[in-house]
Formats: structure tokens, C-alpha cells, sequence
């Protein structure tokens, strides 16, 4: 199994622990991954302000996937809905395509759809599948409850992104519960985390983000999880603003879920980054008890 690795800009410029943290969890289940260097960015920040430069800038990272032959993963939801959705364009639009291609061709690229985009969850949870996983474990977790977060852009919308049922989805909650953790049930679960209104109305996004976090803590979580580097900032380093500025008592720590996974599957704990969280993380290997501390 092998997939060129999109890590966007955020992940490699602001979530380190993500992308090392994935890359060891990928190995261990023997996923290869290769790196592209002439990947740009997917295009996201533009989209609402030029549609042909957006699709431009995905469309080139699938060009460069597909001169490999290779299918396309991404850590981000952002990046993952944003390449999915140029090429569900690219597929659909033929005078699009003909004048996208016909920039690319420049380059001595072109794209005609035949680049499958994945998100890492998906990855796991049907390439690699859910037994494989368990044959990995070496630890599980009792009495973790964990909250998980699926984020907007992989949801919707779902006829583009087909990652999972938009209404209830299960995919992640599955995943987490891998690991011997319990993905509890939470009213605003599928809400947004808040992470698109940052930097334009800061005050709004904390208070987005500050609501789920309650709603999370009541609903009894000992930590939300993430898979997306705009979600896990939010909850985490914006968590952390919240908790200085606003002096609410909602703390709710969060973990990207390769973290969470590769805890229980006993890799070593430099590669996940837990000391890269700004709220710390570290008491989740309390809830692994010396009974279960062995092969699963």
C-alpha cells in the first residue's frame, strides 16, 4: 500500500507532532508513503476569493500525484475536502478542465481525474481495516472516554467528499474505540470547531469553540480527539487562550488521534510529540492499567 503524502501548510509549519505522529502510525501498519516536494497548497485559503486559482493549485497537486501513479492521503480535512472537490470539478466541468490542463501543461503536467484522495482515517479504517489495527496493539486504554471530532470538511458535502454518513457518522468513533477507549456520545459532536472565524472574529470563534468543549466535558470526556490540524489548533492552542483570557473551568485537553492510536500500539512517545500539545496530555497513560499493559 502506497500513497503520496499531502501534508498542506499548516501541519509541517504549525502541528509537527501530527505529521510524526502519523508517519510512525502508518509504518507500524506497513502503509508506504511518499513525499512529493513540489506539492503546493491545496488551495483552500483562495477558494472564495478565485475559483480557478483554487482549482489551479489543487488540480496541480493531483497532477503531480497522478505522473507518479500514485493515490493522494492527507492529514487535513481542510486540504482532503478541498482536493476532492477539484477533482470532482475536473471530472465534471470539461471546459474547466481544458483551460486548468492547458496552464499545467507548462509544467508538463496534466489531470483528468484519475487520482483517488484519501484522509488518513479513511486509510485506516478500509485500506488497512479495523483487524490489521488490532493486530498491532500492544496496550489498551480502560475507562477513557473520549470525544471524538469529525470536523466540517469531510462531511460535507457528501457527495463530493463520500467520506462517511454526514448525519451520523461512525468511521472515527470506531477507530478510537480500537484502542480500548470509549468514543462517547455528545450533542455537538458534528458542530464546527470555530477555526474558520479565527483571526477574523476572535471572539466568536472562542466562544464556538468554548461551547463545545462544555458541551464535551458534561457529556463526561476525559479528552477530545482530532484528525485535522485547523481542528486540533482550535481545541488545543486556542483551548489554551481561552483558558488565560476568558478563566473558564471547562479544560478539556485534546490529542490528534495518531496520538491516541500510537500510544496504545506502544510507539515511542518522541514521535508522537506529546510534549508539543500546549495542554498537556500527558496523564492519558494513566488510564493504561497494569493488567492490560500487555498484548492486547
Amino acid at each position: 500500500m502506497k500513497f503520496a503524502l499531502f501534508l498542506g501548510c499548516n501541519i509541517p509549519a504549525r502541528l509537527t507532532q501530527y505529521e510524526s505522529s502519523a508517519r510512525a502510525v502508518l509504518k507500524k501498519v506497513d502503509v508506504d508513503l511518499v513525499d512529493i516536494k513540489e506539492f503546493n497548497c491545496c488551495g483552500y485559503p483562495v477558494r472564495n476569493l478565485d475559483h480557478k486559482a483554487f482549482v489551479l493549485a489543487s488540480a496541480r497537486n493531483l497532477a503531480l500525484a497522478a505522473k507518479k501513479n500514485l493515490n493522494v492521503i492527507s492529514l487535513c480535512k481542510c486540504c482532503y475536502g478541498s482536493l476532492k472537490k477539484a477533482d470532482h470539478l475536473m471530472k465534471e466541468d470539461a471546459s474547466l478542465r481544458a483551460e486548468i490542463n492547458k496552464i499545467l501543461n507548462k509544467e508538463g503536467l496534466q489531470y483528468d481525474g484519475d487520482v483517488e484522495v484519501k484522509h488518513f482515517l479513511s486509510v485506516l479504517f478500509h485500506e488497512v481495516g479495523i483487524e490489521t489495527i488490532k493486530e498491532k496493539i500492544e496496550k489498551t486504554f480502560t475507562d477513557l472516554n473520549i470525544a471524538t471530532h469529525y470536523g466540517c470538511h469531510v462531511l460535507r458535502p457528501s457527495k463530493i467528499v463520500q467520506f462517511d454518513d454526514p448525519v451520523a457518522p461512525s468511521i472515527f468513533d470506531k477507530l478510537v474505540q480500537v484502542t480500548g477507549a470509549k468514543s462517547i456520545d455528545w450533542s455537538m459532536k458534528l458542530d464546527c470547531c470555530g477555526a474558520p472565524l479565527w483571526g477574523v472574529n476572535d471572539d466568536l470563534s472562542m466562544s464556538l469553540t468554548g461551547k463545545k468543549l462544555e458541551n464535551g466535558k458534561k457529556a463526561g470526556a476525559d479528552y477530545l480527539c482530532t484528525a485535522c490540524p485547523y481542528c486540533q489548533i482550535q481545541f488545543d492552542t486556542v483551548q489554551n487562550k481561552i483558558l488565560s483570557v476568558r478563566g473558564t473551568n471547562h479544560q478539556l485537553p485534546s490529542l490528534v488521534y495518531p496520538q491516541l492510536l500510537g500510544l496504545s500500539m506502544g510507539i515511542e512517545k518522541d514521535l508522537l510529540g506529546l510534549k508539543m500539545n500546549d495542554l498537556s496530555v500527558q496523564g492519558i497513560e494513566d488510564f493504561f492499567t497494569e493488567e492490560k499493559a500487555i498484548k492486547a
